[in-house]
């Protein structure tokens, strides 16, 4: 996968995933408060279902307590009483029912067939007795009664709630009851409609979720493109300082060679033409032999200018004696051609540094001498190698005239510390620079690969 699809997954993926929780949580939440919902509705209609039955109940003893209440004869205010039920009656499938303690239905206005049997374990589909729940509690006082009941006017089992009280004076059981089909269809009618609450909320979220996500992306996109065309440039920025420092390196070592062992090779080639053709002629012999010495001496003089020349490409002893001898050298050689007081110090450290980090060290310190040389004004010259198992320090300090750490990091430094800040950040050290008058600083901390191996 690449880096711009790994950037977009990671802004898009956790997106998602919070997303994807806060549906659930949604979900969860709506369907609770559906839940709670539908249980308000059902306590509320049930509350008022309550209220009617004890009214009826309340008007039909109402309507037979003089019979109940009067002293003759009870066996005919008995039947007086269960005439009278029988005829009271409320909506369609609204009546009263009466059993005694033994569970023998006495009156049933709507089942007529129940009259007369004992029904003390019949059970509703649920495995309720019936019968026995209502006498108790009719008999306990609290008179409500929930259970399935064949209804009337359909024919099919239904929910009913009942209210039921006793006659203890004859040992009867008087009550009546509600259908429940309302309260069924009103808590179905909420939980629709909390299930399509749920609908328009998940769509809403999916309308939020998806626009977040073409953002993420959008934004994603524009931010890789905005990256890849920032990386274009500071590779083509690269790329032409490459460039120019090679062509920079090879105009030094083009000068190098034309200015220098060109000029000697030629002065050379003279020499020995003379002495060639005053030996041939027989003229002054002494004088064709001290032109052959002194050819041989200007020959010496080409051969330590290459020797030079490929030293400062690089030094042989970086890959003889390893960076403090080849920093020695540079040193003292420095010191020779400037006429600077140069003293160098190391402790003799064993090191494995990182691939190429060695020759980067001693290429900071030709460039730090080289700046000194050009800038700084310096009489005396301070280098330090110091190295431990952890890391390695380079120290370069000069009393020179100093310069403006600030401004020169304004502008980007010039060529010289511009290499050495590259140089230090390719292997994850540390470059710091201090300069006031009188004292410049340059220090280097690279770190150590491991303790064994020279450096």
């Amino acid at each position: 996968m690449q880096l711009k699809h790994k950037i977009v997954a990671l802004g898009v993926l956790p997106l998602l995933l919070s997303i994807a929780v806060i549906c659930a949580l949604v979900i969860s939440l709506n369907r609770q408060l559906g839940d709670q919902q539908a249980q308000l509705i059902e306590d509320s209609i049930l509350s008022s279902k309550r209220a009617e039955l004890k009214n009826y109940v309340e008007m039909a003893q109402s309507l037979i307590a003089p019979l109940y209440e009067d002293g003759r004869g009870d066996a005919y205010a008995q039947q007086q009483v269960l005439e009278e039920l029988r005829k009271l009656s409320f909506g369609v499938n609204g009546y009263f029912f009466v059993y005694d303690r033994e569970g023998r239905s006495l009156m049933h206005a709507r089942q007529t067939e129940l009259v007369g049997k004992y029904l003390w374990d019949m059970k509703d589909p649920h495995g309720l007795p019936v019968i026995q729940a209502l006498l108790k509690s009719a008999q306990s006082g609290e008179g409500f009664q929930r259970y399935a009941w064949n209804k009337p006017s359909s024919g099919q089992v239904s929910d009913k709630l009942a209210y039921v009280v006793m006659l203890d004076r004859w040992g009867w059981m008087l009550g009546t009851g509600i259908y429940l089909e309302d309260v069924e269809r009103a808590t179905q009618q909420a939980r629709a409609e909390v299930t399509q609450d749920i609908r328009k909320t998940m769509l809403s979220i999916a309308v939020v979720a998806l626009v977040a996500v073409l953002f993420v992306f959008a934004t994603g996109m524009t931010l890789n493109v905005s990256e890849h065309r920032l990386a274009d440039k500071k590779l083509q920025r690269l790329t032409q300082r490459i460039v120019s420092l090679q062509e920079e390196e090879r105009s030094r070592v083009s000068r190098e060679l034309h200015d220098g062992i060109s000029q000697l090779l030629v002065s050379i080639k003279f020499q020995f033409e003379l002495a060639s053709h005053l030996l041939e002629n027989g003229q002054a012999h002494d004088k064709g032999l001290h032109t052959l010495r002194d050819a041989t001496g200007r020959l010496g003089e080409a051969i330590g200018e290459v020797r030079s020349l490929s030293h400062d490409l690089r030094s042989s002893l970086l890959d003889t004696l390893g960076l403090p001898a080849a920093i020695g050298q540079l040193a003292a050689e420095f010191e020779q051609r400037s006429g600077l007081t140069v003293i160098y110090n190391d402790n003799e450290f064993d090191c494995h540094l990182v691939d190429g980090a060695v020759i980067s060290l001693f290429r900071i310190v030709q460039e730090g001498l080289t700046n000194i040389e050009r800038h700084a004004q310096a009489r005396n010259v301070s280098i330090t190698l110091h190295g431990s198992k952890d890391n390695v320090r380079l120290t370069v300090i000069d009393d020179g005239v100093g310069f403006n750490v600030t401004q020169v990091e304004r502008r980007q430094a010039g060529i010289g510390l511009r290499n050495i800040r590259e140089r230090v950040e390719h292997f994850g050290g540390r470059l710091d620079l201090i300069s006031v008058p009188g004292r410049s600083e340059l220090n280097v901390l690279l770190p150590m690969k491991s303790t064994s191996g020279k450096c």
